[in-house]
């Protein structure tokens, strides 16, 4: 008698966790899939008009994001006004936008944001060069601002940099 009471048992928990466990997919499928959700968003420009009511005309233009790293979560946002960009002399950015015009540049920053930033480990990847080319890149990374030595042999993207570097690589994204 008591196989009995335990096999009903048995059954009746197997039961409840077969209704849970339909009712959460029932509750997954009513969530609509992120490009649904985007199309559907009733104000894709939310950032732009909140942007637009803090800032008076000429304007503003900003960026900013909230990224987890392995070494950590980075947030970071930053807005200078249209003024003061177009009366910048452009030609002093060169420096720190030609540190990025590099394939092997970009491959290095990629990997340190990855989470690999010693030179022993970026060596083994033999598409990244020798040591002494390896270098060579890190060094022009480390001049544009976009690294920093972090010990013997270790390199970090410094925080404030990591979303500017992710927002001109969105700002390049063909399509997009």
């Amino acid at each position: 008698m008591d196989n009995v009471e335990d096999l009903s048992e048995r059954v009746r928990a197997l039961g409840a966790e077969l209704a849970s466990l339909s009712a959460r997919i029932g509750a997954l499928e009513t969530v609509p899939p992120p490009a649904t959700r985007e199309a559907a968003d009733p104000d894709p420009f939310w950032i732009l008009e909140g942007l637009k009511a803090r800032h008076a005309a000429p304007g503003v233009v900003a960026y900013a994001g909230a990224v987890s790293t392995p070494a950590g979560p980075v947030e970071w946002q930053m807005g200078v006004p249209v003024e003061s960009l177009l009366e910048a002399e452009w030609s002093a950015a060169a420096p720190v936008l030609s540190a990025l015009a590099h394939p092997l540049r970009l491959s290095l920053l990629h990997a340190i944001l990855g989470g690999v930033t010693h030179v022993g480990d970026l060596a083994e990847d033999a598409r990244l060069g020798t040591t002494g080319q390896l270098y060579h890149h890190l060094n022009q990374l480390v001049a544009g601002g976009w690294l920093l030595a972090a010990g013997r042999g270790q390199f970090g993207i410094p925080p404030e940099r990591v979303v500017p570097l992710l927002a001109i690589l969105a700002a390049v994204r063909r399509g997009a």
